[in-house]
C-alpha cells in the first residue's frame, strides 16, 4: 500500500462546516494502520470515527453500529475495496461510500460509480478535498434520510386511515367526511410527489450533490416536510371529527398562514402559468380558530379561483381588518351575489376579511346557486369532485365565520370571507 496520504495545502483542523442533529459515523477501511489512524485523527472531533482493516472487519462493524458514511481504501489484502463496497451496499444501501486509492484506473472507478460509491480520491489528497467529500458525503445521507421519514410517516397516515375505515360501517354523512379526506390531502400529496420526483432524479444525475443543487435539495425536503405534517394534521382532524372528539383551537398569526398557503401554491399544479399575489397584513393579527382549518378554507378557495378557466388569468388573496359591525345578508344586491352561514357567522366589532379575487370568466347567477351541493362541479369529468366548496361551507360553519360570493358572467369572482377578531 502506499502510505503518502495527504498534503496539508492551507487547511486548518476546525468545526464541522455541516452541522447535524445526531452526531454521525464515519467508518473508515484501510489495511494500514498508518492511514486509517491519520483520517482517524482529522474527522474525529466531527464524528463517531470507527476503524477497521479489513473487509470482514468493516462488515463485522456495519453489523453493530450505524454508519452514515465510510471511505475505503480500494487496494487491500484478502477482500478489496470495490468488493467491499458491494457488500456494505447490500446491508445498508443508503451507506455513502468513498472509495480511496493510490492507483486510479478508469475500469476501477466504474466499478465504484457502479456500485453506488459517491465520489473517488486518489492518494495522496488535499485535506480540503477529503473534507469536502466526507461533509458532501454525509448530506446525501442525511438526505436520504429524510425522504425516508416522509415515506414512513405517510405510510403510517395511509394505514391509520385504512384501519379505521374498516372499523365503522359508512353512512352516508361518513362516507362523505372519508371523501372529504382524500380530497383535502390530495393537493399535498400532489406536491410532495412532485418534489420527491425531482429529488431522485437530482440524485441519479450526479454522483456527487452540491453548492445550488445541495441547497435547491434542502429547500424541496423542507417543503416535503411542511406538507407531510399538513397531510398528517388534515387526517388528524378529520378522524377526530368522526371520533366524535371536541375539536381544539389555537392563537394562529395570519401572516403565518399565508405564508403556509403560498409555500402550497407555488408549487400546485394549477398554479403554473398563472399570476399569483398572495398580500400579508402589515400589522400581523392573531385569531383563535383552528389553523389547518383556515388552511383549507383558503387553499380549496384559491385553488377554486386558480381553476376557473385554463387560460392565463390572476389571482389575488387580499387580507384586512374591518373595525365595524358586518350583516352579511346586508352584502346581498341581486342574482349575483350569495352569502354562506349569514345567521351561525359570530357577531363582532371587528373582522378579519380574507378575499380571493379573479378575473377569470365568472358564473352565471344559475351555477352560482349550487355551487355549495356537494359533488356539484362545472369542469370535465375526472377533473373535480364537486368537494372542495362544500368542505368550505362547513368548515366556515364550524368556525362561526361567513362567507360572502360576487361572481358574473365575464367580470371574474370574488370570495370574501368572515372571521370574527374578538
Amino acid at each position: 500500500m502506499n502510505t503518502a496520504l495527504f498534503t496539508f495545502g492551507s487547511f486548518a483542523v476546525g468545526p464541522s462546516d455541516v452541522q447535524h442533529r445526531l452526531r454521525r459515523t464515519l467508518l473508515v477501511v484501510d489495511d494500514e494502520e498508518g492511514p486509517r489512524q491519520a483520517l482517524s485523527m482529522i474527522f474525529r472531533e466531527d464524528y463517531d470515527v470507527l476503524l477497521a482493516s479489513s473487509g470482514m472487519d468493516a462488515i463485522a462493524l456495519l453489523r453493530d453500529h450505524m454508519v452514515d458514511a465510510a471511505v475505503l481504501d480500494i487496494r487491500m489484502g484478502g477482500m478489496n475495496g470495490i468488493e467491499l463496497l458491494e457488500r456494505l451496499k447490500a446491508v445498508d444501501p443508503t451507506i455513502e461510500v468513498i472509495m480511496l486509492t493510490a492507483y486510479e484506473t478508469i475500469e476501477t472507478m466504474r466499478q465504484a460509480l457502479r456500485f453506488g460509491a459517491c465520489d473517488y480520491l486518489t492518494k495522496p489528497f488535499d485535506l480540503n478535498i477529503m473534507r469536502a467529500s466526507v461533509s458532501r458525503a454525509m448530506e446525501r445521507r442525511s438526505l436520504s434520510e429524510e425522504i425516508r421519514s416522509n415515506h414512513q410517516k405517510l405510510s403510517a397516515l395511509q394505514l391509520d386511515l385504512q384501519k379505521h375505515a374498516l372499523q365503522v360501517e359508512l353512512s352516508k354523512e361518513k362516507g362523505q367526511i372519508h371523501a372529504s379526506i382524500v380530497h383535502d390531502i390530495n393537493g399535498p400529496m400532489t406536491i410532495i410527489s412532485g418534489f420527491i420526483q425531482l429529488i431522485d432524479e437530482k440524485l441519479a444525475q450526479a454522483s456527487t450533490v452540491e453548492g445550488p443543487e445541495l441547497d435547491l435539495l434542502k429547500d424541496r425536503l423542507k417543503r416535503i416536510n411542511r406538507q407531510v405534517t399538513n397531510c398528517i394534521e388534515i387526517s388528524q382532524r378529520y378522524l377526530s371529527f368522526i371520533r366524535h372528539k371536541a375539536k381544539s383551537e389555537s392563537q394562529i398569526q395570519i401572516n403565518q398562514v399565508l405564508g403556509d398557503l403560498n409555500e402550497l401554491l407555488k408549487g400546485h399544479p394549477s398554479a403554473k402559468g398563472m399570476a399569483l399575489k398572495i398580500q400579508t397584513l402589515d400589522h400581523d393579527l392573531a385569531l383563535n380558530v383552528n389553523g389547518t382549518d383556515l388552511l383549507q378554507i383558503l387553499l380549496n378557495l384559491s385553488v377554486n379561483a386558480l381553476q376557473a378557466t385554463d387560460l392565463p388569468h390572476e389571482v389575488i388573496i387580499v387580507p384586512e381588518a374591518i373595525y365595524e359591525v358586518i350583516d352579511l345578508n346586508g352584502l346581498l344586491r341581486g342574482k349575483h351575489d350569495r352569502v354562506i352561514n349569514a345567521e351561525g357567522m359570530r357577531a363582532s366589532s371587528v373582522y378579519l376579511k380574507i378575499s380571493v379575487i379573479d378575473n377569470g370568466p365568472g358564473m352565471s347567477s344559475d351555477i352560482l346557486s349550487k355551487l355549495f351541493i356537494p359533488y356539484f362541479t362545472t369542469k370535465k369529468i375526472g377533473e373535480g369532485t364537486g368537494l372542495g366548496l362544500s368542505i368550505v361551507q362547513r368548515l366556515v360553519r364550524e368556525a362561526q365565520g361567513g362567507l360572502y360570493i360576487h361572481s358574473a358572467p365575464d367580470q371574474g369572482t370574488r370570495f370574501s370571507l368572515f372571521l370574527a377578531l374578538s
